[in-house]
């Protein structure tokens, strides 16, 4: 399923909801990498600007997903395939909490993940749960989509890297390291 034609320089780091991947990400990008934000919070943020609750936008599930799924095709469709960049999410987490939701794939989303390229995924060991304003998921859920996530990138024939629980600079050092 993987496509290969085009090799890209794009790193995934991912992990089931409370892994640290914002705070990695965040320091990444002190580092001076390239890096893209995780669009279901900034799809919340968006839509909250509009004047919508965060129950409001979770509720509708397949319009949520659609349009998180939207700004990560936009988003993916603009770095440039030589540039090393670590992604926060990508195309492929869309499949595993389509999956957690049970919601039929668009096609949308099948053309996107048939297209998907990426050199290596870094998937964070998983951190105690907290709760926030954008995170609907509990501990349980957190396990959930935590292993779907996995199994999404294991299917689909990526390169895995686990990273375990360190401090957050020494788990960049460890993914640079892996690099």
């Amino acid at each position: 399923m993987m496509n290969s034609s085009t090799q890209k320089n794009w790193y995934v780091v991912t992990g089931g909801p409370s892994t640290g991947k914002t705070t990695v990400i965040d320091l990444l990008q002190k580092q001076g990498y390239i890096t893209t934000i995780e669009h279901a919070r900034h799809y919340i943020d968006t839509m909250r600007n509009e004047g919508h609750s965060v129950d409001e936008i979770r509720n509708n599930k397949r319009k949520f997903q659609l349009g998180v799924l939207d700004m990560q095709i936009e988003q993916e469709a603009s770095i440039k395939t030589k540039d090393i960049v670590f992604l926060d999410r990508a195309i492929p987490d869309a499949l595993a909490y389509y999956q957690f939701l049970k919601l039929d794939y668009d096609e949308k989303l099948i053309k996107a993940i048939n297209e998907s390229s990426y050199k290596k995924i870094f998937i964070l060991d998983r951190l105690p749960f907290t709760k926030d304003y954008a995170r609907t998921e509990n501990k349980e859920d957190q396990k959930i989509i935590h292993q779907l996530i996995i199994d999404v990138y294991k299917d689909l024939g990526f390169p895995i890297v686990f990273v375990p629980v360190l401090p957050p600079l020494e788990r960049v050092k460890y993914i640079l390291d892996n690099v």
